[in-house]
């Protein structure tokens, strides 16, 4: 690379290490958010950060067969790996530092008490859910992945992926920690008018 340009005067393709020039350019644009998929999964920054890792590492041994397309292949060892770490029921390392100080409260916005339990309800109701249905929640609705893409990556069927789904939904809907207010409301109103 040139200094003064900032140019290359060697294309990546020509040069000898291309495959881990390659490999090094993945990781640096879709770690984040391969990152962000381990964490809903794992609920935990270290254990997400070691799942990434562990599954980069394996992605790096077979680069040569992926090379062409790596995201699905790195998704799917990802959510293999973890698979394998609950089956194993390897917990890792707990934290036992002070909790950080809770947000400031403000009237409305972000970081408002009220957002923050929404959050975290939503948070615990998520950890309630059986590993599978929390996987397909988190390829469906937070990686965006089509039904397919979703069944594809976790080596089950389309239906099983709507299925679980569903049932999901289902189980999120009743959780008493997202019910909302307004169910008991309307109870208070009809009663009062009877």
């Amino acid at each position: 690379m040139d200094a003064l340009t900032g140019e290359r005067s060697t294309p990546i393709s020509e040069s000898p290490v291309s495959g881990v020039t390659d490999f090094d350019e993945f990781v640096a644009a879709r770690s984040t958010g391969l990152l962000r998929t381990a964490y809903l999964l794992t609920r935990d920054h270290a254990l997400a950060e070691d799942l990434l890792q562990t599954s980069l590492t394996k992605a790096w041994f077979a680069w040569s067969r992926i090379e062409d397309r790596p995201e699905p292949y790195v998704r799917k060892i990802l959510v293999n790996t973890y698979a394998s770490w609950w089956r194993r029921r390897w917990n890792g390392e707990q934290a036992y530092a002070e909790p950080p100080e809770p947000p400031t409260p403000s009237d409305s916005g972000p970081g408002s008490y009220g957002e923050v339990d929404q959050r975290n309800d939503l948070w615990d109701a998520m950890g309630r859910l059986p590993r599978r249905q929390r996987a397909v929640v988190v390829l469906r609705f937070v990686e965006d992945l089509s039904e397919a893409e979703t069944a594809r990556l976790l080596g089950v069927s389309t239906g099983t992926v709507k299925s679980q789904t569903s049932k999901a939904l289902a189980k999120l809907r009743i959780d008493p920690a997202l019910a909302t207010d307004s169910t008991s409301t309307t109870t208070s109103t009809t009663e009062d008018d009877a």
